[in-house]
This record gives structure tokens, C-alpha cells and sequence, in this order.
């Protein structure tokens, strides 16, 4: 026995060193030829969603051998996902895309990782802007956009739903459920009878399932937010023998049991993909790290409605520009809304460079700050049979008939620099420009930090033009964050049209009502801006002394101001959006599907290091 037990020690040692020199050797011809190390960190393992994000980043990785991915599972644990990521640093990774946990326990360690490496957020967005680059759905809309074809499922008749949610107080999922309800909520004889939690579990939607079953006589349509959960709730009904009931799921995946094929099998009344972001993670994750220009804040993924109508033409379809473009010259109409700032003189110059960079023939004009003009404008591009059609709208409205236009002549539509209010999302393909909001936002943020008094605090708020996107996004941000803090009061807000002019009239009018009661002034542009500082000056005052100013666009002539003391601080709204223009006409235009939203990345710049900030700017 001895002799046995010695000649199995001698076996395994022998074992244990030819595998450690095999290992030792892989790891040295694998590190010769690694250029980049990534770091994935998984909320969990078990959601079939995040299984299959974690198979497209694996799938798009293998296309490039320099590219070593390493992941790791948190198992729905906050700490241990903590944990993970301080090890991946340790470990030298060169970028981290993490789709955490929880967003607000895993901020500090996604801002501590920001400040090392270049890191990307994937589906739950954490607080504060410290991280490269976010990816991920519009729970809300989606959630919308499932009301309403439950709206029609139900037109008429009316009807019981049953909603069955993931985990409880996820972020996500509460955005999705107040889309959701919004719109069911304003239908009088169509009423949300429960609500259960089957933590996207299969086998436990079909378990909360069979006990509604049992508690509610009449359900005639349930809304499961995922499609494998929607799948556990039809199981539960089969097995009752119901076939009453319509099943309204969100992920539309292909492959078994995926939404696509429960569409197919007419399990799944219809679904809504939730794109994973994981293949776009490691594209963009690629581009970050060989430094490419033009990388955006924020990338909100689009989400299409998949019905019986429409699934098996799904894949061919799925937003593509069919056209060959192998040897063709891509000719872009732009429609311009004016020139009305320093900021859209950057911007329209930025768009004519990135135009003759990419090849792409521009036919470029001018709307002179009237919607009738660029109307025109795009009614030409139509005519002259243009293969991609943008434009940065004057106002929201408005838009819809010249719109059916482009669509009916089979020309994309992308939205640059402002948005439209439209119901019928398939009129333009994509937006590209900047968070109108999170920009209002900013603004009040940094004057709650620059003003810490309790006391009372007037502001004067200078607003662009009426009806326009940055108008009522940059007024409602900014609204949104002083709401807490009771002090800082909104004395008089007028509009304007973005113009020193009339920034001036209406800081005139302002100092002639309340004289010396005003103490910030927030301008929703830098020209504004510049015109009241005319105004503070001649009625006597010191701008950025007397009065705090604040402002938007962090132009050439902002610096200037704050450099000269009367400009206390300016939240970045970059014009420079032409090379993500041009870069999104050549993907849509190869046929790939665009996300419905991509936001610039873009800073906030205080007088007190304006000096040094712009030393960096190119505008």
C-alpha cells in the first residue's frame, strides 16, 4: 500500500508540473500576442439576458485575437461585484465594461475605475457622468410602447392585465413599469388587476402565474417583462387549459425559446427586443482603446415592436438601407435651422469638414431660423433623390408631413444636434447631439455647490426659442434638481431665440423689474449669455460679481468672459457632431441598425479653471 500510495504522489507531482509548464507556455505566447486585456463584470450569471450579453461580447471578441476578455459573475451581489472590479484593476486590465448590480452602490467604484482606465456601463446606468461610455435601453419608452399595443390589443372591449415584473427596486424595471402604466392609465376600461415578482425566473412566473389564475377569473392579457417569464405564465395557463389569454413579453431574441421563435409559434402575442449592447461594448470598447475620435457619452439602444406581422421579415428588415453600396458615393442632405451663435457656426463648419474627411458628397442649406425654410429644404433633398437626409430641427412640431415624405421616398432620416415630438418613432432613424436635460441639470448642480446659502437665492432664467428641444429640456433639468433645494427660486423666465440680442432685451427687462434682487442668471446658450452681461454692465453692475452667471455651450467667447471675470461658469454642449454624423451614415447606409439615440460626451467648465480647460478646446 505504501509502495502504491508513493508511486500516486510521484504521478501527480509529474502531472501537476508538465501542466503548469503547459499553462506557463500558454500564457507567454498568449501574452505576445494580447494587445488588450478587458475586463467584463457581470451583475449575474443567471438572467438569460445577461447570458446571452455575455456570449455577444464573447462572440464579438473572438473576431480580434489581440483581444483577451476576462469575466466575472457577482451572483446579485453588490460587495462581491465591489470586489470583482478592485481585482480586475489589480490585474492590469486596459478597459472594464460592467453592468452592475445595483447603480448606486456600484458608483464609487465605477468613478474609482474612470479615473485609471476607460470604463463602459452596460444596461444600468450608474449616478454622475464618471465612466467612458453608457449602453443600454430606454426602459421607459419601451415600457410606453407596450401599453400602447396592449391598448390595442384591448381596443373596445377593454380588459384585465396582469404585469409580472423582475426583481424588485431595480431602476431599470421601475422606469419600464411607469412607461408602462402611464399609458394603460389613461384607457378607462382597461385596468392593471396585479402585479407579482418572478425575479425573470421561468419556472417561477409559471408558479406566480398559476395562483392568479386561480385568484382572478378573467385575465385577458399578461405583460411580462421578459420574454422567458412571459413563456412561465402561458405554461401555467396551458396547463389550466386557457387559451383566452394574450402573453406580451420584451427581449425579442432569436433561437429556441427566444422571443422571436415564441412569436412565431403564436405562444407570445408580440414582444419588444431589448438589445444587449454586449457586441457594441467591444466595438466601441476596441475604438477607445486605438484612441478614435468622435466617441459618445451615451448610446440608448432602439427598441422594434414584433408581431405576427412582422417577425419572419424581422431580420431582413430590422431598419436596413438596402442599397449597394460598393461603389457609390454617398450623397447627404443637410438642413441647417441658421446661424444664429458662435455655437452652430462651429457646428455647421464641423459638419462641411467631416463631409470632405469621409468622402461623402454634402448638399448643405442654410433655414434662416425659419421652419418653413428648411422644410423646403428637405422637400429638395427628396426631389433630388439624396441617399440620407439630417437635419437640427427649429422647433419640435411640425415635422410629420414632410417626414411621411422622406419615408414614402425610402430616404433615413437622422436627427442632429435638437429632437422632434412626433408619435410615429419610424420617421427619422436616430438622434445625435447632446442631453438637453442632464445639461439643465449640470447648471443647477453647479450652483448649489457654488451657492451654499440658506437664505433666499433669485435667478433669472434666459430661455432659447420657444418650442425648441434645448429650450424645454434645459429648463426642465434644471427645474428638476432646485425643486430640492427651496432656496434658489426662479423669479423671471422669458424665451428668446438663443442670440446675444436678445439676451440683452431680456436681461434689460429683467434688471428694470427686479433691480438689485437678482443674484444668478442662468442663460440657456452663451450668446444670451454675452447679451446680458451688456445689460448687467450698463445698468451698473459687475456680471459675475454683483451677479452669478451660468450658461451653456462652453464657446470660444465663454472663455473669454470667464477669463475676464463675468462669467462664472459654462456646461459643455459640443458642436462638434459632424464626424459621429458622417460615421452614422456610413453604418446606416452598410445596412447596420442604429441605436435610437447617441449622446456627446461633454464637460462642465468653472471660471476658476477655465484657463487651464482651454487649453484643450478646439472651439
Amino acid at each position: 500500500m505504501l509502495k502504491i500510495k508513493y508511486s500516486m504522489a510521484i504521478f501527480l507531482i509529474f502531472i501537476f508540473i508538465l501542466t503548469g509548464c503547459q499553462r506557463s507556455f500558454n500564457q507567454e505566447e498568449s501574452s505576445d500576442q494580447v494587445t488588450f486585456v478587458i475586463g467584463v463584470s457581470q451583475a449575474n450569471l443567471i438572467e438569460p439576458w445577461r447570458v446571452i450579453m455575455n456570449e455577444e461580447i464573447k462572440e464579438e471578441a473572438l473576431k480580434h485575437k489581440d483581444v483577451r476578455i476576462v469575466v466575472t459573475d457577482a451572483v446579485q451581489n453588490s460587495e462581491k461585484q465591489i470586489l470583482d472590479v478592485e481585482k480586475l484593476l489589480q490585474q492590469g486590465i486596459d478597459l472594464l465594461i460592467i453592468s452592475p448590480n445595483d447603480s448606486v452602490a456600484l458608483t464609487p467604484i465605477v468613478a474609482k475605475a474612470y479615473k485609471k482606465i476607460p470604463v463602459i456601463v452596460l444596461d444600468r446606468a450608474v449616478e454622475g457622468y464618471d465612466y467612458t461610455l453608457y449602453i443600454g435601453p430606454d426602459n421607459k419608452s419601451i415600457g410606453r410602447e407596450a401599453g400602447k399595443y396592449i391598448g390595442e390589443l384591448l381596443a373596445g372591449t377593454g380588459g384585465n392585465v396582469v404585469e409580472i415584473q423582475g426583481p424588485t427596486g431595480l431602476p431599470s424595471l421601475q422606469e419600464r413599469s411607469a412607461g408602462f402604466r402611464e399609458i394603460i392609465n389613461q384607457y378607462d376600461n382597461i385596468k392593471i388587476i396585479d402585479t407579482v415578482i418572478a425575479d425573470w425566473q421561468r419556472d417561477k412566473a409559471e408558479d406566480e402565474m398559476e395562483k392568479l389564475l386561480q385568484q382572478y377569473p378573467k385575465i385577458d392579457v399578461v405583460f411580462a417583462h421578459s420574454d422567458y417569464m412571459a413563456l412561465g405564465a402561458y405554461k401555467a395557463a396551458k396547463k389550466k387549459g386557457i387559451n383566452t389569454i394574450k402573453f406580451v413579453g420584451i427581449d425579442g431574441f432569436a433561437g429556441p425559446n427566444g422571443g422571436l421563435q415564441l412569436v412565431e409559434k403564436g405562444i407570445l402575442q408580440g414582444t419588444f427586443t431589448c438589445l444587449t449592447g454586449g457586441r457594441e461594448a467591444i466595438q466601441y470598447a476596441l475604438d477607445i482603446l486605438n484612441k478614435e475620435r468622435g466617441i459618445p457619452k451615451k448610446i440608448i439602444s432602439r427598441s422594434n415592436k414584433i408581431t405576427l406581422s412582422n417577425v419572419f421579415q424581422y431580420a431582413k428588415v430590422n431598419h436596413e438601407v438596402k442599397k449597394d453600396n460598393s461603389n457609390h458615393k454617398i450623397v447627404l442632405g443637410f438642413s441647417q435651422l441658421g446661424a444664429e451663435s458662435d455655437w452652430r457656426k462651429a457646428n455647421s463648419q464641423s459638419i462641411k469638414a467631416a463631409a470632405h474627411a469621409a468622402n461623402i458628397e454634402l448638399i448643405f442649406i442654410e433655414g434662416d431660423q425659419q421652419q418653413e425654410s428648411q422644410i423646403r429644404a428637405i422637400r429638395s433633398f427628396i426631389n433630388q433623390g439624396v441617399d440620407v437626409i439630417a437635419f437640427s430641427p427649429i422647433v419640435e412640431s411640425g415635422w410629420s408631413e414632410i417626414l411621411e415624405e422622406a419615408k414614402g421616398a425610402g430616404i433615413p432620416v437622422i436627427l442632429s444636434d435638437r429632437g422632434i415630438k412626433s408619435a410615429d418613432n419610424s420617421l427619422y432613424y436616430t438622434f445625435i447631439g447632446s442631453d438637453f436635460v442632464e445639461e439643465g441639470r449640470r447648471v443647477a448642480r453647479w450652483l448649489i455647490g457654488k451657492e451654499t446659502t440658506t437664505e433666499g437665492v433669485n435667478i433669472v432664467e434666459l430661455e432659447g426659442t420657444a418650442d425648441s428641444a434645448p429650450a424645454i429640456d434645459r429648463k426642465k433639468g434644471f427645474a428638476e434638481i432646485i425643486a430640492n433645494h427651496p432656496q434658489f427660486k426662479v423669479i423671471y423666465s422669458v424665451a428668446g431665440d438663443f442670440t446675444k440680442d436678445s439676451g440683452y432685451e431680456m436681461m434689460k427687462s429683467a434688471l428694470e423689474m427686479y433691480k438689485k434682487d437678482i443674484h444668478v442668471v442662468y442663460a440657456h446658450n452663451d450668446d444670451m449669455a454675452l447679451g446680458a452681461i451688456k445689460a448687467i454692465e450698463e445698468y451698473g453692475l459687475r456680471p459675475g460679481k454683483d451677479i452669478l452667471i451660468v450658461s451653456i455651450d462652453a464657446t470660444e467667447a465663454a472663455f473669454d468672459a470667464m477669463l475676464a471675470g463675468k462669467l462664472n461658469c459654462t456646461v459643455e454642449c459640443t458642436p462638434l457632431l459632424g464626424p459621429q454624423l458622417m460615421q452614422t451614415v456610413k453604418n446606416l447606409m452598410s445596412g447596420r441598425q442604429l441605436p435610437v439615440r447617441i449622446i456627446t460626451s461633454e464637460g462642465v467648465f468653472p471660471a476658476e479653471t477655465a484657463r487651464m480647460d482651454r487649453l484643450n478646446r478646439r472651439y
